[in-house]
Formats: structure tokens, C-alpha cells, sequence
């Protein structure tokens, strides 16, 4: 089945493109969703005619989404964890435990966003990708100290 995308899909492409998936999956998934609509002539011909707007609201949405990478490239997020033997932590730092930091310091960023490369489990300083928009990545460092008892 033929569907217009109607935001960005990861999987499936950006806004606007029209993809062939399996018919269950738009029918349950990806329509119900508002992610895309069926690629009917009648479709396609106001998808058009809406496209120079589209594309102005997704370039805005890039600006902003560069800017808070600008910002967040100066960040340096400080998580205090209960230490064991061989500065290993007790569990590990999440995107969660991420994400709450981040907002204390005034950055709404979703836990789904954070790109963590593997768990964070000693202390240390690491680098934490965080997905902002399509193409737009920000990178920031976290420091993980101990707890002070």
C-alpha cells in the first residue's frame, strides 16, 4: 500500500515521501497514528499544495533544533551514584537519570532521544549523543561522581 508520509518516520523516510509498506501496517499503525494517509490522487494533490508550507515549518524546526545543539554542546551535566569496589556503580546511569538532568538545567529532552552508546556503569566523564530532530544531533558530556555518603 502506497502512504504519504506525514512526518518524519525513521524507519520510512522524512515528511512527504510517499513509501510502499504493508498494508497492516499503515491500516494499524502508521495512519490511526496520523504519521501518513493513503496516497489516493485526491491525497497526493493537497499533500502538494501544502508542501511549500511544510517545508517552511520543517527548515524552522531544524534552526531551533541547531540551536539547542549550540547549547547543549556547552553542557556539562555532573550525576552522583553510589560507588562499590573498582569505582564501579551500584546499576548504571540511564537516559532517564540523563533526561532529569538535563531538565533541572532547563532543557526539555525526552529519554527517548538520548543516544547512549553502551550503559554507563563507572565513573567517569562520557560524551551523550541526544537526537533533536531528523538530521540535527547534539553532543554533551556527562560526569559521573561519586555520592557524597
Amino acid at each position: 500500500m502506497k502512504v504519504i508520509l506525514l512526518e518524519n518516520v525513521p524507519s520510512l523516510g522524512p515528511a512527504g515521501t510517499v513509501v510502499e509498506v504493508a498494508r497492516g501496517y499503515a491500516r494499524n499503525f502508521l495512519i490511526p497514528q496520523g504519521k501518513a494517509q493513503e496516497a489516493t490522487p485526491a491525497n497526493l494533490a493537497r499533500f502538494e499544495a501544502q508542501r511549500a508550507r511544510l517545508s517552511q515549518l520543517a527548515e524552522k524546526e531544524r534552526a531551533a533544533a541547531r540551536e539547542l545543539a549550540a547549547r547543549l554542546a556547552e553542557v556539562v551535566l555532573t550525576i552522583p551514584q553510589r560507588v562499590g569496589e573498582a569505582e564501579r556503580l551500584y546499576g548504571s546511569v540511564t537516559s532517564s537519570m540523563i533526561a532529569e538532568a538535563l531538565a533541572e538545567k532547563g532543557f526539555q529532552v525526552d529519554r527517548k532521544q538520548i543516544e547512549l552508546e553502551e550503559p554507563i556503569k563507572k565513573l567517569g566523564t562520557y560524551e551523550v549523543t541526544v537526537r533533536l530532530g531528523p538530521e540535527v544531533k547534539g553532543r554533551f558530556q556527562v560526569e559521573v561522581v561519586p555520592e557524597k555518603a
